[in-house]
Parts: structure tokens; C-alpha cells; sequence
């Protein structure tokens, strides 16, 4: 049985919320059982991302797959531009050198209406896109006969 991560932005409580309803409801159907942890915003993910993978060199924790979720809306500043392309930057950095199987669940939105429409269930429901994208690559890294990450 597979075990993900999944590492959630708090920044927006309310939008984290219904991306990880989104992310645990579909990997409970695909029989996958989660840990779930919080960071203050989406600038924080790249970082727990990068010690959990130290905890798993050293040997105190085994994740098959993460899910990372989480919700930049454009602002009055350039703010904005450096949240989102610096974490984005870091996440592929660390998915690209350590193969990596995840699922980005992160938004970038011009406004919280289209935060709400790709973060509800009801809706786009990105958090369960992103669980599903973890769960796929989390299989290639299988069939291809890749350890767990």
C-alpha cells in the first residue's frame, strides 16, 4: 500500500481546506493512506518538501508520493511573481533531481473567484488533480522499478 504527503499552505485557511478534502478524498478511493502537514504559505512548501526528504535519507520517515497544495492570488505588488516562480522554481528542482513522484496542487490566480473555482469540490476540484497526478507518477516510479521516494 502506497503512503503520501501531503503539504498544505495555510496561508488562505479556508481554500487549503477544500484542496485537501479534494487531494484526501481521492486517495482514499485509490486505497492510498496520507500524513498531512501545514506550512504558513506556498514560499514554505519547497522547504518542508526538502526535509522530509532529508527524514527519508535518514531513514525516519518513507513517503511514496506528495501532494502539495496551496493558493497564490495576484496582489497590489510583485509579491505575487516571486511566491509563485520561486516556489515553482524549487518544487521542479527537487521533483527533477530526486525523481520525485507529486502532484502540484498549487494555484496561481488573478482573484479569490478563481481561487474558488479550481479549489472546490464541486468544481475543478484541483486538490483531488493534484492527488490523482501524485498517484500516476507514483506508479511510473514503480513500473519503471524505482524505490519509494
Amino acid at each position: 500500500m502506497s503512503h503520501f504527503l501531503i503539504i498544505e499552505a495555510r496561508f488562505y485557511h479556508d481554500l487549503a481546506e477544500e484542496l485537501a478534502r479534494g487531494a484526501t478524498a481521492e486517495l482514499d478511493k485509490r486505497g492510498i493512506t496520507w500524513d498531512r502537514v501545514a506550512v504558513p504559505g506556498v514560499l514554505e512548501i519547497p522547504g518542508a518538501l526538502a526535509m522530509a526528504l532529508i527524514a527519508t535519507e535518514e531513514g525516519r520517515l518513507h513517503y511514496d508520493g506528495y501532494v502539495l497544495l496551496g493558493c497564490v492570488i495576484r496582489g497590489e505588488t510583485g509579491h505575487y511573481d516571486i511566491v509563485a516562480g520561486e516556489s515553482a522554481r524549487a518544487v521542479m528542482d527537487l521533483v527533477t533531481d530526486q525523481g520525485l513522484a507529486l502532484g502540484n496542487g498549487i494555484l496561481t490566480v488573478e482573484n479569490a473567484l478563481q481561487a474558488w473555482a479550481r479549489a472546490g469540490v464541486e468544481s475543478k476540484n484541483k486538490g483531488a488533480d493534484a492527488a490523482a497526478a501524485a498517484a500516476e507518477m507514483a506508479e511510473l516510479r514503480g513500473r519503471w522499478g524505482l524505490a519509494g521516494s
